[in-house]
Order: structure tokens, then sequence, then C-alpha cells
């Protein structure tokens, strides 16, 4: 029975998860909305001295991202501290689960 190829990796404009379908070009959009904001964003830095690939976050996208970052680092000294009172297997994998959900949340840039 053949191994599936499928992979997944974040989209380039929202951090969304895109699933790879193995076949073709992989896809760097999750959703065409998020591919016209690229385009756009391309459109706009065109001859100024932003370069291409960079990414521009207003400052409110950019307090977000920050809190998001925050709220990994909480989770994750909540597990540290946990593991080191002893805590039960079942509340250990509780923990992860919330530190994995919140990681994969700060993944997002918009």
């Amino acid at each position: 029975m053949p191994v599936s190829s499928r992979r997944v990796h974040a989209c380039a404009w929202c951090g969304r998860e895109v699933a790879d379908s193995g076949m073709g070009r992989r896809r760097r959009y999750c959703r065409q909305s998020c591919r016209q904001r690229a385009y756009e964003h391309r459109s706009a830095v065109k001859g100024t001295s932003i370069p291409a690939d960079a990414i521009v976050l207003s400052a409110d996208e950019a307090s977000a991202l920050i809190d998001r970052t925050f709220e990994v680092r909480c989770a994750a000294e909540d597990v540290a501290i946990a593991v080191q009172e002893g805590a039960s297997a079942e509340e250990l994998a509780q923990l992860c689960v919330e530190l994995l959900a919140r990681a994969k949340d700060a993944e997002r840039l918009r």
C-alpha cells in the first residue's frame, strides 16, 4: 500500500495550514483571498526600498503577534511547572494540548 505524501505547511500570507496534495506544484496560500492579499502587497512595495519578501504588519497585527507569542511562553511555563510538581500524565497531556494549540495560533502572521 503506498504511503500518502500529503504534507502540511503554512500559508505564505496568513500562516494557516495548507495541505499539500502531493501532485503538481505546492500551494502557497490557503485561500484565494490570501493569494489576492499577497499580490496586493507585492504590488504596493514594487518600486520601493521595501524588499518584496518583507512582511509588513500594522501596529495592531504586530501587537496581536506579540500577544500570541506571550501566550505560547506562558503555556510552556505551565508545562514546565507541572513537570516539576509531579503532575499526572493526564494533566500533562492536557497542558501539552493547550501548548500546541497556542503555538499553532502563534504561527499566524495576520
